[in-house]
């Protein structure tokens, strides 16, 4: 029987790819041991590790470690209204996000991990309308702030901003608005490509938190915006 790791190796990137090669229920049941002593395992312990740190930055965001239900993401894909009918993910998803959150579009710390890419991100996933809505009024009515955090130096020194944009203005802003790219924006996301051998590291937690620490006033933007606490 395997032992599991405390934290991320070789043998997790091996399985994930593995996965992608051999993604069926088969294949998947036969290695189900592999599954979590070399996946799980470690991402419940990360997260464990990585929730002894939040409270000092970001303490109304939430690291659950329960098996199932917290915040390391289901391995099952939902299959239902998707063309690709493979019932795994072959990455590794974690979010901590806030507590007022129900779901994966709240505003949340993000952690992807699989043998294609690693990277952490910040900011919130497909929000809806109304969401959406609050975020560009915020932007609106405080424009230098949100431009102070979103040109930051250290922040676009570790981060990209990514996600999906409108192709034209969204309805009631107008074209010329200095803003105008960031109000087509319908993910406010920030993301920090890792290589894998930084996720192999004991201090891993550690590394991701400094990340979101870096993260904090977009995040606290975004809150402020949706009148959550931070």
């Amino acid at each position: 029987m395997l032992i599991p790791h405390p934290h991320f190796s070789s043998s997790t990137f091996a399985f994930l790819e593995e996965l992608a090669a051999n993604n069926n229920r088969d294949w998947f049941s036969d290695h189900k041991q592999r599954y979590d002593d070399e996946v799980r395992a470690p991402a419940l312990a990360f997260i464990e590790a990585a929730g002894e740190q939040l409270p000092g930055f970001a303490p109304r965001f939430v690291a659950d470690n329960r098996k199932t239900g917290g915040s390391l993401m289901r391995v099952y894909r939902d299959t239902r209204f998707s063309r690709d009918k493979t019932p795994y993910k072959t990455n590794i998803g974690i979010q901590f996000r806030h507590e007022a959150g129900k779901d994966i579009h709240a505003p949340g710390y993000y952690v992807h991990i699989s043998a294609a890419e690693c990277f952490v991100g910040v900011g919130i996933w497909h929000p809806p309308s109304d969401t959406l809505a609050a975020i560009r009024k915020a932007m609106t009515e405080k424009p230098q702030v949100w431009s102070e955090i979103r040109n930051d130096e250290q922040f676009n020194r570790w981060f990209s901003m990514s996600g999906s944009s409108l192709k034209t203005a969204p309805r009631g802003f107008d074209k010329t608005h200095p803003l105008i790219d960031d109000l087509k924006r319908k993910d406010f996301i920030g993301i920090a490509h890792l290589p894998p051998a930084l996720v192999e590291q004991d201090d891993f937690s550690h590394i991701v938190c400094d990340y979101f620490a870096v993260g904090t006033p977009f995040m606290r933007f975004l809150c402020n915006a949706l009148h959550l606490p931070f």
